[in-house]
């Protein structure tokens, strides 16, 4: 892709979410308190999370892998079932990994 072109996309995509957060304030208030939309509004986050946590900790590339970072992911996933405080779960995770990548 050349300079020129990439410059073309950052602009052209720069436009076009700064059109969709302008839209944002002329819908109507009304539209936005429908209890449907509401839970919708309300899973979004909760979907782009796991996007991300599968993207980020499952996928090298275009390739699946099975490494240290699931280990850390296992080890978030059973410390969050049993209601541990959100820092140590962050902190465990991270240390599951590294002793894992090391002993790997």
């Amino acid at each position: 892709m050349s300079t020129i072109t990439s410059w073309v996309v950052l602009g052209a995509t720069s436009v076009l979410c700064f059109s969709v957060k302008l839209l944002g304030y002329y819908i109507p208030e009304g539209w936005l308190a429908h209890p449907r939309l509401q839970r919708v509004n309300a899973l979004v986050p909760i979907s782009l999370l796991s996007a991300l946590v599968v993207a980020e900790g499952l996928v090298i590339k275009t390739r699946i892998v099975i490494d240290h970072r699931l280990a850390g992911l296992a080890v978030a996933l059973a410390l969050l079932f049993a209601k541990a405080p959100f820092p140590v779960v962050v902190v465990c995770a991270a240390v599951t990994s590294a002793l894992v990548y090391h002993l790997h």
